[in-house]
């Protein structure tokens, strides 16, 4: 098929940017000497003009912003939250203001939670996304992932994807941990109770072991990347890595992109999308606050891409919409909402003589049954806010209902319950377990209109219901409870609410075959709307069982693999025509050089 050339123009904008290391041809040479771009746009109500806005700036927007650059776009990148760098995040989580995203209230931190009517879910807010507040944590995915029946009839996934993991491992610096801290000790208990010990493994993470607390020059860039601090294994992985160890997307995708010239304007919230007579889009935004509507803002664009994680971008498909922005978009769009079939449990000792805080925030794993996936989780001392979502361990199944069960434990073991409800030293006494499941089950997003305005509940999908209750794993509590003395603990809301809690929350804009299956091609583009693409967890139509930042990452470094360098022909068959592979196209202007890298994907 014959390739076409793309309507990407190049808008002046004055001072708007910094071409770092272009005319010097790019590369680690150019980069090193890059200066980060400056930001003379920023004043509210002052449009400024990309050739690509990314919405977002977690795991897919970060990649996008960084090869996208390479590739010689001007790049703009539009962050709800703030910039947080190191020695500003919240020393623990009882620091609401800067742990808590809530801005009406006037909380900035990088930690959300929405409660929909399915589902809690916690995502993370700030310049470099998720990756503030996750756990660091990098599994390759289950093969049924793969094969999963939304997407495996287009092409053979996983040997498609098996670079961009080795890819996105690089980038992210991806490193066995060692697993040698108390809760691994009782991981172990688990795994051998229920005889799967061979299972147990120390758990892939994005984390700088050098020498703890010592800063060194770049150690994965060859010296164009930002200095680091070797991991002092204190726990505080999820509240904020206060130490530089911690390889948030600020530290390598995000970081390289603005060194090459990529703008990121944080706390800018992308609130309309609007196709213009010119064929461009314009981009409105504002302040997020207590006061609606503030510090409003456009921005214009040939091409979009929406990054801004799994709830954001479909949250905002669907106002769109809702308001006609996108006519002829894929009515899929909501659907196939994927919780990985998360439930969050564990166990709290009843003394205080080992401390279950040490170490980073998740160093192990098990699989009690091959769709069945367990980490401990901690956070540092100090840090018990997530206590209150904890009480006494109550088992669901058929028969009287579980908030039913869960009065008849409380009114059985009033003292126990009472010491459940204890937040005295509970981050250092407990293990959280996070149970993840490859099953295919789903929700449903859609928009609902309430005397408050509109908001965006779940529904149930197809599929058995996202499970509130995993028997293993409420075994897994017990034994846990047992090899430290203490006691089994359920998520509140899940007992209470029937509403699991999920860190991982996927889908709403999956990749299908066509508009019928999905919202978008096997390219990322969106179906009805070739200058849209949505590069996020949005795109993710399968339950992973396992942490996705990885896939996630490695699924976007193949989107954009396949763009062209600005100007060129574009490789891509016409959006809506069946699936070809095509060549990854090499950036004209790479930042870091594949002899570096050690890896490379354009060979």
């Amino acid at each position: 098929m014959p390739t076409r050339s793309l309507r990407y123009r190049v808008h002046a904008v004055p001072d708007q940017r910094t071409w770092a290391g272009r005319e010097r041809g790019g590369g680690a040479a150019g980069a090193s000497n890059a200066r980060v771009a400056t930001r003379s746009n920023d004043a509210p109500g002052v449009a400024a003009s990309y050739d690509v806005v990314v919405i977002g700036s977690g795991f897919g927007g970060s990649v996008a912003a960084l090869r996208l650059t390479e590739k010689g776009y001007r790049v703009g990148v539009l962050e709800a939250g703030r910039r947080y760098r190191t020695g500003e995040f919240a020393k623990t989580n009882w620091d609401l203001k800067r742990f808590l995203w809530g801005p009406r209230f006037g909380l900035y931190g990088i930690q959300r939670l929405d409660l929909l009517s399915n589902v809690l879910v916690l995502s993370g807010a700030g310049v470099g996304g998720g990756s503030l507040v996750y756990a660091n944590t990098h599994y390759e995915p289950h093969d049924a992932f793969y094969t999963d029946p939304q997407w495996r009839s287009i092409t053979d996934w996983k040997r498609e994807l098996e670079p961009f993991y080795a890819l996105a491992k690089r980038m992210l610096g991806v490193v066995a941990g060692t697993a040698d801290t108390p809760a691994d000790d009782v991981m172990r208990a688990i795994a051998k109770r229920l005889d799967v010990e061979d299972t147990f493994r120390p758990t892939p993470v994005a984390v700088y072991f050098g020498e703890p607390g010592v800063e060194t020059d770049d150690p994965y860039f060859g010296g164009v990347g930002p200095r680091r601090a070797g991991c002092t294994l204190v726990g505080a992985c999820m509240v904020g890595c206060n130490n530089n160890a911690k390889n948030t997307l600020d530290k390598n995708y995000l970081y390289l992109a603005e060194q090459a010239g990529a703008v990121v304007h944080a706390e800018t919230e992308a609130t309309d999308i609007e196709h213009l007579p010119d064929g461009r889009w314009r981009v409105t935004t504002r302040t997020p606050g207590p006061r609606s509507g503030r510090g409003r803002r456009t921005f214009t664009a040939d091409q979009v891409v929406f990054s801004a994680g799994a709830l954001g971008t479909t949250r905002l498909l669907l106002k769109l919409m809702e308001a006609g922005r996108l006519p002829g978009i894929s009515g899929q769009v909501g659907q196939l909402v994927r919780t990985n079939s998360e439930v969050l449990l564990g166990a709290t000792a009843k003394g205080t003589d080992v401390d279950y805080s040490q170490g980073i925030a998740i160093t192990s794993s098990i699989h009690p049954e091959p769709h069945t996936h367990i980490e401990p989780v901690r956070y540092p001392r100090g840090s018990s806010a997530m206590g209150l979502l904890a009480t006494m361990l109550t088992d669901g199944g058929p028969g009287l209902p579980r908030p039913m069960r869960y009065i008849v434990n409380v009114v059985t073991h009033p003292i126990r319950w009472l010491k459940s409800m204890s937040l005295r030293r509970w981050a250092e006494r407990s293990v959280i377990l996070l149970v993840m499941q490859s099953y295919d089950n789903s929700l449903r997003l859609i928009l609902k209109r309430g005397i408050f305005g509109t908001r965006v509940v779940s529904r149930q999908g197809h599929g058995v219901p996202n499970p509130t209750y995993i028997p293993i794993a409420n075994e897994a509590a017990r034994i846990a409870a047992e090899a430290m003395n203490g006691d089994a603990m359920s998520s509140i809301n899940e007992v209470l609410l029937n509403r699991p809690t999920t860190a991982h929350i996927l889908g709403g804009a999956a990749i299908g075959a066509d508009a019928s299956t999905g919202v978008i091609d096997a390219y990322h583009r969106v179906f009805g709307h070739p200058d849209l693409h949505v590069v996020d967890g949005a795109a993710v139509g399968a339950n992973l069982g396992v942490n996705p930042s990885l896939s996630i990452t490695a699924m976007a470094e193949r989107a954009i693999a396949m763009w062209p360098n600005n100007g060129d022909e574009d490789p891509r068959p016409p959006i809506a025509t069946p699936y070809r592979e095509v060549e990854h196209v090499r950036p004209d202007s790479p930042t870091v050089d594949a002899a570096t890298l050690g890896v490379d994907v354009w060979e």
